[in-house]
């Protein structure tokens, strides 16, 4: 209900309230200032619902709807995802030959209206919008939440099954992680969907240690231990499913990373980098050196050196990989898991004397490894790893801060990469527009800063709104966003004087570095993702 319509006023002309009622809801609502008078009237229970919400109606000009759980014609969710219904406070409650009711409740929010109405368009529904009270909503959604859990709900007692019909329901919904969640009152279950959390199950909390009891035993962790763990499930065909159990103040918190044993490879192009004619000769078919993948935890970095390992991986080349896990197996591939008594750097220093051509590793995480990788890129081999850090150009830091020398790292280090992953529109429903004249302003004012230039003639941007298909987020899937920083002679010769990152920032931008944002920039313009995304991952503007 509209903050700017007189409400309390009009529903005194009407003999709805009085003014003394008018005024409890006043002070009412300065400790509740998210609360609409009508709704806080509601609330206290100052007069007849029905006769206040059509007198609301009628001032607002809206078609009204008291919706109660009892009286909703269809299954909400049928037409909209549960996270939808929350995020929009919108309630499906009737289909009448395809015109499908939605309960608002807050018809003022068109962006939250407008989402719901193109949802519903591309699944074939005509949307007739009402607006009832603010606390009718949060009813039914919390019984909506309550029957989310699906076939998870129905399966009761039998923890096993439980169990396994949430991992089988992740694996089907492509999720990357799974979150079981005590929480005071119940245990919350969420998926982790191209990198966003979604609520999909809250289970009574009287489950709760069987559930994670259940967790425990299938993934060889100490069962009577309340304490930090991590584990494995190898149960389920294709997947490898790694474990880590923390505690917090309601109970055991379990986080399963869903990996696919035999997952297809993407193609280097696929994932985001540029079509160039030898791109990965140019970039990656290198001897005597290390190519460095950097990114936050999440990001896709992994992926990458696959995806360049597999370009490289021929009948006349001895490739092996050290990893922890091993993600997914590739065929010609020799592939080391380190186990609780090894670890990187000691299994590295076994690779060596395997008479390796090209060596991944699958992260630099202490000066030991970083030294003898080094020494690996020295002595003839190509070694690929990756570090943690925000950047192309902080790898020189990263490796300075483990103890690695300017002179190793000038000598070595062939190219830097860094990436971020950004949800990529979701065809079946996202919508065509121009762009606005503040989204132009940002874009050139980012890429004047590199010195480019955007056309935008024949250029259109996207709205994300949501379907069934995209689980009401309005993307489909991941690609990545990348820059490359080579290593010339120039910034050796800087690195190896101990010029600083700004430095060798400002050297690497005369050469022709172009960072992330930059690339961002122009997949916004080709039409795979969406400024709000892009900024939501490196920040463009502030809102």
């Amino acid at each position: 209900m509209a903050r700017n319509v007189p409400i309390g006023i009009e529903l005194v002309k009407r003999n709805i309230v009085t003014e003394s009622d008018v005024k409890e809801a006043i002070r009412h609502q300065k400790e509740h200032p998210d609360k609409k008078i009508g709704d806080i009237i509601h609330i206290l229970n100052l007069c007849d619902e029905k006769k206040l919400l059509t007198a609301i109606g009628e001032i607002l000009n809206e078609k009204t709807f008291l919706i109660t759980e009892s009286n909703m014609n269809v299954n909400a969710t049928d037409y909209l995802s549960l996270d939808v219904c929350i995020k929009c406070k919108a309630i499906p409650f009737d289909d009448v030959g395809g015109k499908v009711k939605v309960c608002f409740s807050d018809t003022s929010n068109k962006k939250a209206v407008e989402q719901v109405r193109l949802l519903l368009l591309h699944n074939g529904y005509v949307m007739e919008q009402y607006l009832t009270f603010d606390s009718n909503i949060e009813k039914v959604l919390k019984s909506l939440e309550a029957k989310s859990t699906d076939t998870i709900s129905e399966i009761g007692q039998d923890v096993t099954r439980l169990v396994d019909t949430i991992i089988k329901s992740a694996m089907e919904k492509n999720a990357s992680d799974i979150h079981i969640e005590p929480m005071e009152n119940c245990v919350r279950v969420r998926y982790r969907i191209d990198g966003n959390l979604i609520v999909v199950a809250n289970i009574e909390k009287e489950n709760q240690d069987q559930i994670i009891g259940r967790l425990k035993a299938i993934s060889n962790m100490y069962q009577e231990k309340q304490e930090d763990q991590d584990g494995r499930i190898l149960i389920y065909n294709n997947y490898n499913i790694r474990v880590s159990s923390q505690v917090t103040i309601h109970g055991e918190k379990i986080v399963l990373r869903l990996l696919k044993k035999e997952d297809k490879i993407r193609d280097i192009y696929e994932l985001g980098f540029p079509k160039e004619e030898n791109f990965v000769k140019k970039h990656f078919d290198k001897r005597n050196s290390i190519t460095i993948v950097a990114a936050p935890t999440g990001e896709g970095k992994t992926t990458t050196l696959y995806s360049i390992i597999n370009t490289l991986n021929t009948d006349d080349t001895n490739i092996i990989t050290i990893e922890d896990p091993v993600e997914i197996r590739i065929e010609g591939l020799n592939q080391v898991e380190i186990g609780p008594k090894s670890s990187f750097a000691s299994s590295l220093r076994t690779v060596l004397r395997q008479d390796p051509n090209i060596i991944l590793v699958g992260e630099i995480r202490d000066f030991e490894t970083a030294e003898i990788a080094m020494q690996a890129g020295q002595t003839g081999h190509y070694v690929l790893s990756t570090i943690h850090t925000i950047n192309a150009i902080e790898v020189v830091t990263r490796l300075r801060k483990l103890g690695i020398s300017n002179y190793d790292i000038s000598s070595t280090v062939a190219n830097t990469v860094s990436q971020r992953l950004v949800r990529t529109l979701c065809p079946n429903c996202c919508k065509k527009r121009e762009f606005t004249e503040e989204e132009k302003n940002i874009m050139n004012d980012l890429m004047d800063k590199y010195n480019l230039e955007i056309d935008f003639t024949d250029k259109f941007t996207f709205d994300a709104v949501g379907c069934r298909r995209c689980h009401g987020t309005g993307y489909l899937g991941r690609i990545a966003i990348v820059e490359i920083l080579d290593f010339s002679e120039n910034i050796k010769e800087l690195i190896l004087k101990g010029g600083s990152t700004f430095e060798i920032k400002k050297k690497a931008l005369e050469e022709g570095y172009l960072p992330l944002e930059v690339d961002g920039i122009k997949k916004v313009l080709e039409g795979k993702t969406t400024l709000d995304e892009l900024d939501r991952k490196i920040v463009l503007f502030n809102k």
